[in-house]
């Protein structure tokens, strides 16, 4: 049985995680937020598409509460890695869009249903795809404020944004003097450590 506050702690940094990953967005031309960053392709549209699909898998699908967005990119026969990009024709409206409303039927799933209540995940091995609502939602915070980590440094290798929102960055205070020092001496440590071994 949970405690009263458990849902309310679980939605408290689901939320947290959403808000980081569309704000990494802001500010941004439609360049930047597509653009690959990263050997694999890793880029910022794509992450917040991903995370819409897995909150629509994992706290929709898996409950019995299909949220009737068709997501071509996760059918059969869907070219590999499709949902972690954007296409073209993909506005950041439409993606973002997508993802608040997944927010939404995720949220309302989480409001309907006691933590205990077991689903099936749909792309789990038969026999070890039963998950409880509170083990998914778990997963999902986790699997978010990742793709978050991930978007933050890729903003911060744009134009040295940082944090989980504008007004916290959670980094001690400092102008770019003090960051280029900063920086410089983590160099100097590595350098030295690199050649003691």
């Amino acid at each position: 049985m949970s405690s009263p506050g458990s849902k309310a702690d679980l939605r408290f940094y689901l939320q947290s995680a959403r808000d980081a990953l569309v704000w990494k967005l802001e500010g941004l031309p439609e360049y930047d937020v597509r653009r690959p960053l990263t050997p694999t392709g890793t880029n910022l549209l794509g992450l917040v598409k991903h995370a819409a699909g897995v909150e629509l898998g994992y706290l929709g699908d898996t409950f019995g509460r299909p949220s009737g967005e068709p997501l071509p990119w996760l059918e059969d026969g869907a070219e590999p890695n499709a949902d972690m990009w954007a296409t073209a024709d993909e506005s950041r409206e439409d993606v973002v869009g997508l993802y608040r409303r997944a927010w939404t039927h995720a949220d309302a799933t989480l409001d309907a249903l006691p933590l205990d209540t077991v689903g099936r995940v749909p792309w789990w091995p038969d026999g070890r795809d039963e998950v409880t609502l509170h083990h998914a939602v778990v997963r999902v915070i986790a699997d978010t404020h990742r793709h978050a980590g991930h978007a933050d440094v890729l903003r911060e290798l744009m134009d040295g944004a940082v944090g989980m929102r504008e007004d916290n960055t959670g980094l001690p205070p400092g102008d770019a003097a003090w960051w280029e020092d900063h920086r410089d001496r983590l160099e100097r440590a590595a350098r030295e450590a690199g050649r003691k071994a």
